[in-house]
């Protein structure tokens, strides 16, 4: 019998997940980092003008306090000569760029062929811009260290791939009016942010739809969730509230999250309505 919920974060029967960042996986990639590059006989000094990066920046990859990028784990390895040991952690390492309730979503989330996503309180993180996530993670609570806060914007604009990827993706995105009222960050953010939908919502494979304040009707009253298709076929819905994420992959519950869906872009406004109201907005705050 398939279990009709997986938790991701809160397993009783899974082991304990490592806080964010500088543990699990990172701690053993930055431990064999330092171990090839001390047998190579290398100063961090050296061993960043080499690659192209600062000490400073070094010492933060060996200590687990920034996760590196794929591209100087790559020209690490090859440095190194550590015979592809690094480059075999790099796709684990990237998965801690994120916080560990939200890691395995963003695996599937990479290898969706449709993505669906309703939201109430913000807009949705794939079409954020860096300034408005930077705002976004300033105001969470508790208080997110500067280095986290950094690697957190950055693993965000790196899902954005998605918009660019080949074959395309088909999305849709339905984000309540009232996100767009809020002045998340400032004045100067917003402009910014409104454009940036506008642009994504131009894309021929997304529809990005605004649920008005006046409707009398909705169908979204109980949250927000994204709605995911896989290249094997499988559909899978993912929830999130106050950092408790669930990944559903029981056939009925993903369907009665696809019918609400379904509803919400019956009521919502069109998507060439949504785009009208979004210039609208952008008009009146900044003209």
């Amino acid at each position: 019998m398939n279990e009709p919920t997986q938790r991701l974060d809160d397993d009783p029967g899974a082991p304990a997940r490592d806080p964010d960042p500088g543990s699990g996986m990172l701690r053993v990639f930055d431990r064999q980092l330092k171990r090839f590059r001390v047998r190579a006989g290398l100063e961090r000094s050296e061993f960043g003008a080499r690659l192209g990066y600062s000490v400073s920046t070094i010492a933060a990859y060996e200590q687990g306090r920034r996760v590196p990028p794929p591209r100087f784990i790559d020209q690490a390895d090859e440095l190194l000569d550590a015979g592809e040991v690094l480059k075999e952690m790099k796709e684990e390492v990237a998965r801690a760029q994120y916080p560990a309730f939200f890691r395995d979503a963003a695996k599937l989330e990479a290898e969706a062929v449709e993505l669906h996503a309703y939201d109430t309180h913000l807009v949705k993180g794939l079409m954020q811009t860096e300034d408005y996530a930077r705002a976004v993670f300033k105001m969470w609570r508790p208080l997110l260290d500067e280095e986290v806060i950094e690697q957190r914007i950055a693993a965000r604009l790196a899902r954005q791939a998605i918009f660019t990827r080949r074959p395309q993706p088909h999305m849709s995105f339905v984000i309540e009016e009232a996100a767009l009222h809020k002045r998340l960050g400032g004045r100067d953010f917003w402009q910014g942010q409104f454009e940036q939908i506008l642009l994504i919502s131009q894309e021929r494979n997304v529809d990005v739809q605004v649920m008005p304040l006046d409707r009398e009707e909705h169908a979204g009253l109980a949250g927000p969730f994204t709605l995911m298709e896989l290249r094997d076929g499988r559909r899978i819905a993912y929830t999130e509230v106050q950092s408790d994420s669930r990944l559903h992959t029981e056939r009925g519950r993903v369907r009665e999250l696809e019918a609400t869906y379904g509803s919400l872009r019956a009521q919502a406004l069109s998507p060439r309505e949504s785009q009208a109201l979004i210039e609208k907005l952008l008009g009146d705050r900044w003209t």
